[in-house]
């Protein structure tokens, strides 16, 4: 969430911020609200307070054995006064928490207002492959090569579901298994965390609540959307040592999600289903080096896209199609030729300190002297959150169809990339066809 101090210090700066977004609240109502909220909260705790001290007094007075009737008649006085002003408190916390849960993060000032028509194109690498035959597009080329079954999987588990099969299950697992070994050997540690997240994992992620409907439940729990929202809540709640930060985290998971696909081109194949597979990396970085680490993982997504063989180009969101929690995003889109334009396959994000404010999440500096006396971090006053920061490192389900289109022969054949090979693929997919058994 938005630091509620930057907020009633500068509260003109926010406004400015949200609407980048087209998000228009009223800052001034929530203002007089912050001060009726912290009024009645310095109320609450200025009875508390004197509720303490009058229970030392009365312990004091019994064990010297003497009367405290007037304190205890002052007590059940105060106990009442105290119970009217936590209700007030109450009535006041949830409108309170309920406007700041529901702001989107504040963009970058380098990201700019509107909608995907505003996305800005920073750099392109290779240029689109030229075709000296008919080229097809990646749904026939599946079919044609026994790579994936889209009819059985709609059979198994209805519309947006597929089955890689054959030497597609072998291209799939080849392609996580090269990411996962790149960013291994990167020392990113490997993390396979639950399928199954609670909703304050959503929380903390910046999806919930307003995005809560978008995700499949179960009973109380949720099946993660993507590998981003729990690795936000690896350390919900926890005080980071300084010294050990960056982490670096890399998981691979499904991701299970609601949006899906339909017959329109740019959704068929595997391009948008409920479930797919990819591989994450998160940060833990220190609010001076996140944007450092932001172009570190970009750099990483690029590398691998390009690796494949793939032409491809990185896009700066601009502010309403940065997802609610980030403030700054780059997309790494690789061209499909059947579309005539890019689709992505890694966002590249920098929550700031969003997710961890959400999360209760601060760093702790540990740094001592020669004398072995703690020392305060160098700018001083309390602990600031730490930024976190995902990209996909990649989403294979939008991969594979690239890899298909963009590396297809005249005879119906695939090209290999050669990263690829070592994990038992062959040179070309199609020499050996195999159709899938029982098709119409």
């Amino acid at each position: 969430m938005l630091d509620v101090t930057l907020i009633r210090r500068h509260p003109d700066q926010v406004r400015e911020g949200l609407r980048k977004r087209a998000v228009d609240v009223d800052i001034p109502a929530f203002l007089a609200l912050d001060a009726e909220f912290r009024a009645a909260r310095a109320a609450v705790e200025r009875l508390r307070g004197e509720r303490r001290r009058i229970s030392a007094d009365i312990a004091v007075r019994r064990r010297a054995g003497e009367a405290a009737g007037e304190l205890q008649a002052a007590a059940r006085a105060l106990a009442g006064r105290l119970a009217e002003a936590e209700a007030g408190l109450g009535r006041l916390a949830g409108p309170h928490q309920d406007f700041l849960d529901g702001l989107p993060n504040l963009p970058d000032d380098d990201v700019v207002a509107g909608g995907k028509e505003n996305n800005q194109v920073v750099r392109t690498a290779g240029a689109p492959p030229a075709f000296g035959f008919a080229p097809k597009d990646h749904v026939q080329l599946t079919e044609d090569l026994g790579l994936v079954d889209h009819r059985r999987g709609a059979a198994l588990a209805g519309n947006g579901y597929w089955i890689y099969r054959g030497e597609g299950a072998a291209l799939e697992w080849a392609l996580l298994n090269h990411f996962l070994d790149t960013h291994r050997r990167a020392g990113y540690e490997f993390v396979l965390p639950p399928h199954l997240l609670t909703h304050e994992a959503g929380y903390t992620a910046g999806q919930f609540p307003k995005f809560a409907d978008e995700v499949f439940h179960v009973d109380d729990h949720f099946l993660l959307p993507t590998a981003e929202t729990a690795l936000a809540s690896l350390h919900r709640g926890e005080t980071l040592d300084e010294r050990e930060l960056p982490l670096k985290y890399v998981a691979c998971t499904p991701c299970y999600r609601k949006e899906s696909g339909g017959y329109r081109t740019a959704e068929r194949g595997t391009l948008r289903g409920h479930q797919f597979n990819k591989v994450e990396l998160f940060q833990y970085t220190r609010p001076a080096d996140s944007a450092a680490a932001q172009l570190e993982l970009l750099a990483r997504a690029e590398e691998l896209v390009a690796g494949l063989g793939l032409h491809h180009r990185v896009t700066q969101l601009a502010a309403e199609d940065t997802s609610a929690a980030q403030a700054k995003t780059y997309d790494v889109e690789v061209w499909l030729p059947s579309l005539g334009g890019y689709t992505e396959v890694s966002s590249v994000s920098n929550a700031r300190a969003y997710q961890a404010r959400r999360g209760g999440i601060l760093p702790h500096s540990r740094l001592r002297s020669s004398g072995g006396t703690p020392i305060r971090p160098e700018n001083g006053g309390k602990p600031a959150c730490v930024h976190t920061l995902n990209a996909s490192g990649l989403a294979t389900s939008r991969l594979l169809p690239a890899i298909l289109e963009q590396h297809q022969r005249a005879d119906g054949t695939v090209a290999v990339p050669e990263v690829l090979r070592r994990w038992g693929l062959p040179e070309v997919l199609g020499t050996a066809r195999t159709p899938l058994p029982g098709r119409p």
